[in-house]
């Protein structure tokens, strides 16, 4: 662990001389790939960034979804693109929990990637679909006893939703059927038409379906309720608690990026969703600010690779 922590630093000390060699940053269209198909939790950011960033920079910013495996084709292509902050990937928590459910990865989580920064954070939330007959989370648990195999969706093995919903499982004591998607926007259309019967999502992925009474909030996984859903309980109130999964969504690169242009980026994209208009976007959605920068995201990284080896290990999700 110290031999990747000192690469992954390393990533993070190059001399600003390599930046200015490269000449004036940007000078040419930045691509920011997305490991989650369009419309998803992870997409979002992506997508409020994108007309903002390209103010700022003066250069067009292309927003690429990249959808499979849990983000690890996204990661991989980041991986291997040049350090010259011209491909960046926004990425989802998912980085930190593949580790702990797949047995190999084609790349090193921490040696191989420079990380940039944490934008904002959504709680985990419990949804049925908005005509299901379950009012509660009581009321599910009651069904599912009685009917194990009760289906749920996820928006791919070893994301916060199926890290989520295992360890719920465990936690009172029912048998689910997992039922794993390429992201979170189709897991929650399979749930909104009732051929799926639940599903623990980002609360930034799901707030505009259950504005819209599409999809019916019965629990927030987090250890406190959601601003925007103030009538929502939490599992705890329930005492069903569980780990907080609640995924974050920030910026990664490929290993070896000038710190002069990791801070840039980093400063940029965090000011940017500090501003009034677009922080009550993210906001309306669930959104919570984090606004960590490089070393704090270090940090980050380091401990919840750890701890969701842990959960794995509880929640018996084995590595595949």
């Amino acid at each position: 662990m110290m031999q990747r922590r000192s690469l992954a630093l390393a990533g993070l000390a190059i001399s600003t001389p390599a930046l200015a060699q490269a000449g004036p940053w940007p000078n040419r269209p930045v691509r920011i790939l997305v490991g989650f198909p369009a419309g998803g939790p992870t997409d979002l950011p992506a997508r409020l960034l994108q007309e903002p960033l390209q103010r700022v920079w003066g250069q067009p910013v292309v927003v690429e979804n990249r959808p499979g495996a849990s983000q690890i084709i996204a990661s991989e292509a980041i991986a291997r693109s040049a350090p010259d902050g011209y491909n960046l990937l926004l990425a989802a928590s998912t980085h930190s929990s593949n580790p702990a459910t797949q047995a190999r990865l084609p790349y090193d989580t921490m040696a191989d990637f420079t990380l940039i920064n944490v934008l904002y954070g959504s709680p985990t939330v419990l949804f049925v679909p908005a005509q299901s007959p379950l009012r509660d989370v009581r009321a599910l648990v009651e069904a599912a006893r009685r009917r194990p195999g009760m289906t749920f969706a996820t928006s791919g093995p070893g994301t916060s939703g199926h890290f989520a919903q295992e360890m719920f499982a465990r936690r009172v004591g029912i048998e689910i059927t997992h039922v794993p998607f390429r992201g979170a926007a189709p897991a929650l259309q399979e749930v909104i038409s009732g051929r799926i019967d639940a599903t623990f999502s980002t609360l930034a992925g799901a707030m505009p379906l259950a504005r819209e009474g599409r999809l019916r909030a019965i629990a927030i996984g987090g250890p406190q309720r959601a601003p925007v859903l103030p009538d929502v309980p939490t599992l705890d109130e329930f005492g069903m608690s569980i780990p907080d999964t609640s995924p974050w969504y920030g910026f990664i690169g490929p290993r070896g990026m000038p710190r002069e242009l990791v801070e840039k980026i980093s400063n940029d994209s965090i000011a940017l969703i500090r501003e009034p208009a677009l922080n009550e976007r993210i906001r309306d959605t669930g959104g919570i600010l984090i606004a960590e920068g490089p070393d704090a995201f270090h940090a980050r990284m380091l401990r919840e690779i750890e701890e969701n080896r842990e959960m794995a290990r509880v929640a018996g999700l084995t590595p595949s």
